[in-house]
């Protein structure tokens, strides 16, 4: 049997893209990916990260990636849609893209059964399964967490290179991303390219970037 394991990367941070990716998996490939240390990118270092993601897709050619950027995410609720459904949407189309009996997402939400029942509207065929923690719990969506993790950092750096500037890991609790965003807000490069199109401008931290306390959530 193969189970497709989905997570995101890159919800939170105010810079660059979400990134989500699936991988479809039978047992034997799970019991290979233990053995090899595949776990919740959470807990891996970026060095790790990157060399266990090799070994993954060396192994199985059943897995998508879709990256969402900052202007697809902003946009979301033009086309009305909160981000859970934005990243839902996403998580069926990588779902229906795939060979797979059963598919395990990282749920977005503590609702599981709202957002299995959400995706049982939207997944042709499969059983589906939305847990809290599933990235650590079940290994087909450790190594899609590893997928997503890899893909969301390379495009970071592509960001950085073409802006010509370091600004950290793009998350809201990184200084060096809050001072980015601050230069940029305050002269106005926010809403010129090629600026507008990596900056979230819908997130707090972009909306308060000039206030002396700064709201980090969203």
């Amino acid at each position: 049997m193969i189970t497709i394991g989905i997570d995101e990367a890159g919800r939170g941070p105010v810079i660059g893209p979400m990134t989500i990716a699936g991988i479809g998996i039978g047992e034997d490939l799970a019991q290979k990916f233990k053995l090899i240390g595949v776990k919740d990118s959470k807990m891996l270092s970026i060095k790790r990260i990157y060399l266990l993601e090799r070994e993954i897709i060396k192994s199985s050619n059943n897995f998508k990636v879709i990256k969402l950027s900052a202007e697809e995410i902003d946009n979301r609720f033009e086309n009305g849609k909160n981000l859970n459904y934005l990243e839902l949407d996403n998580m069926a189309e990588i779902a229906n893209n795939l060979a797979g009996e059963t598919v395990v997402i990282d749920s977005p939400s503590r609702n599981t059964e709202k957002i299995r029942l959400y995706l049982s509207k939207k997944i042709k065929d499969k059983k589906i399964i939305a847990e809290n923690y599933a990235d650590k719990n079940h290994i087909e969506v450790s190594a899609a967490s590893i997928i997503a993790k890899a893909n969301r950092e390379r495009e970071v750096e592509k960001i950085k290179k073409e802006l010509g500037y370091d600004f950290g890991s793009g998350y809201p609790s990184d200084p060096k991303t809050i001072q980015f965003i601050k230069i940029i807000t305050e002269n106005e490069r926010i809403n010129q390219e090629p600026y507008k199109k990596f900056v979230r401008k819908t997130w707090n931290t972009v909306k308060n970037s000039n206030n002396r306390t700064l709201n980090f959530f969203n």
